[in-house]
């Protein structure tokens, strides 16, 4: 599962705005096979008198912690090319409106992770994309 906090200020974001980012990190995912229903984005506003960068407010700064569960990725050239393509989902929403941003990615250990008490099926398994099908976790 991708877990993303998308850690904003107030009123960056329009719920349509939400939205538009929360599908393209969604199709993203969905792109390589994972199902919809693994993808969770957060948004949480933050007050300017809460957000410091460098011990400053900043009421520029997005900020963005990925989660990643269901896929690990070990090649170094690999990393680099998911990293490159996490970046560019975020431009659009960052960069282009003239906002700071910056990111990390977290990778939790697999059997480590159930949803709705079921362990997810293996990588690419039959069973994963029975889920991805019906987009909800469905006993195998």
């Amino acid at each position: 599962m991708p877990l993303w906090h998308i850690y904003h200020p107030a009123n960056v974001y329009s719920d349509s705005d939400k939205q538009a980012f929360a599908r393209d990190i969604t199709d993203l995912y969905t792109s390589f096979g994972l199902p919809a229903f693994y993808v969770v984005v957060l948004f949480q506003e933050i007050p300017e008198s809460g957000f410091f960068v460098g011990g400053e407010r900043s009421g520029d700064t997005v900020r963005v912690v990925v989660e990643h569960l269901a896929r690990h990725l070990d090649d170094p050239d690999m990393r680099r090319r998911s990293t490159d393509r996490l970046d560019s989902i975020m431009v659009p929403y960052t960069r282009d409106r003239g906002l700071h941003w910056e990111f990390h990615t977290y990778e939790s250990p697999r059997d480590l992770w159930k949803i709705a008490g079921l362990w997810p099926p293996g990588a690419g398994t039959e069973a994963e994309r029975a889920w991805a099908e019906a987009n909800k976790p469905i006993p195998y």
